[in-house]
């Protein structure tokens, strides 16, 4: 197998670099304007070249939509908050069509990119903020996929100090939600502080994380229905057939299923789960976020023995916020594993289907693994 290793800051992440580091007050050109600008109050302001508008709006995750003031010159601006500390979504509505902030490297990564992002860091930080801390490396690897006949991309964590001849790493592979892709748990989740807070502070132990691309199959209109089985049913195929292995020939790592743990959000849930009631033999721990739940007819082959599967899987975590619309499908999912008798973890946690929760997640999963 002939294997691409880019290099991390010239090719990997061409994006990673801005979405880590907030834009500069000033571009080159000491009166161009800048977008997002935070003022030392905490106040943002937003600005957006729009000369044939009639109404510009900005609309994100720190508060409700604003209305923009437009110049003379052709610029809209509005200067919103305090805003809260967190990495948000935002983006312009311009005469009713969303856009990107065309000032604004920060991008969250997606299929169909749509959303720019703000990043306000806490104080003291937060697990996902760029911290004086030992940091790993994130590295992007390019492989051809014998499983799906076609190349496929995906994202490695590895911790501070990091040696092929060290000791052999435990390995958590962490699946995105629908519309992102491979680059999202790094540029906009954060997996790599998280990682780097959660090992400097001693809470979890040095471990590989593994961002597969989780859309095995190019998606249709939508995550339900007949693509949302058959895109599990291949990444599951992919994920054993091709990327373990890449890891394990390329990375030390400890190849013991007791060594492997998956995670995943929305759709990433959903391969999670299955991850869980399917591919039990080879993991033993499991994260599901916010799932989109599969169906019985995709995992019922588990409930043919669950004393084993209650055996081999020490940590079956799931996780849903009460205003999430995914809310009502895992509680019942609770409830069907309550039925069949197999060993699992229900939180219910405030909050929505959305990254802030996300980050919390796997803040919350991460230190309790491979203990």
């Amino acid at each position: 197998m002939k294997i691409l290793l880019l290099p991390l800051l010239l090719a990997v992440l061409p994006m990673a670099a801005p979405a880590d580091t907030p834009p500069p007050a000033r571009t080159m050109m000491s009166d161009a304007p800048a977008s997002p600008l935070i003022l030392p109050d905490g106040r943002v302001t937003f600005r957006c070249r729009a000369p044939q508008a009639r109404e510009v709006k900005v609309s994100g995750q720190f508060g409700k939509e604003a209305l923009m003031e437009k110049a003379d010159d052709g610029w809209w601006t509005v200067t919103i908050g305090p805003a809260p500390a967190g990495v948000h979504e935002y983006h312009f509505a311009v005469d009713g069509m969303n856009i990107i902030d065309h000032l604004n490297p920060m991008v969250k990564p997606q299929r169909n990119p749509g959303s720019s992002i703000l990043h306000i860091p806490a104080n003291p930080p937060a697990p996902w903020d760029l911290q004086d801390i030992p940091h790993g490396a994130v590295s992007g690897y390019s492989y051809p996929s014998k499983a799906l006949g076609k190349p496929r991309r995906l994202m490695v964590y590895s911790p501070p100090g990091y040696r092929s001849d060290g000791p052999a790493l435990p390995v958590l592979y962490l699946a995105h939600g629908f519309s992102d892709n491979d680059q999202a748990w790094s540029v906009h989740g954060k997996a790599h502080w998280i990682l780097d807070h959660l090992i400097a502070e001693k809470k979890a132990v040095p471990m590989l994380v593994v961002m597969p691309d989780a859309h095995a199959l190019p998606p249709g209109a939508g995550w339900k229905d007949e693509y949302a089985d058959h895109n599990t049913k291949a990444f599951c195929a992919e994920l054993t057939t091709d990327v373990i292995p890449l890891i394990e020939s390329t990375y030390h790592v400890n190849p013991a299923p007791s060594a492997r743990a998956f995670a995943g959000l929305s759709m990433g849930g959903r391969h999670a789960i299955t991850v869980a009631l399917t591919l039990s033999p080879q993991f033993s721990a499991v994260g599901a976020f916010s799932s989109a739940v599969p169906a019985e007819n995709l995992i019922g082959s588990a409930f043919a023995d669950v004393p084993g599967l209650n055996s081999r899987l020490k940590l079956f975590w799931i996780a849903c916020g009460k205003d999430d619309f995914l809310f009502n499908a895992n509680n019942s999912f609770d409830a069907l594993l309550k039925e069949k008798g197999i060993h699992h973890e229900y939180a219910v946690t405030e909050g929505n289907h959305s990254w802030p929760v996300w980050r919390n997640y796997l803040t919350t999963f991460v230190p309790r693994l491979f203990k």
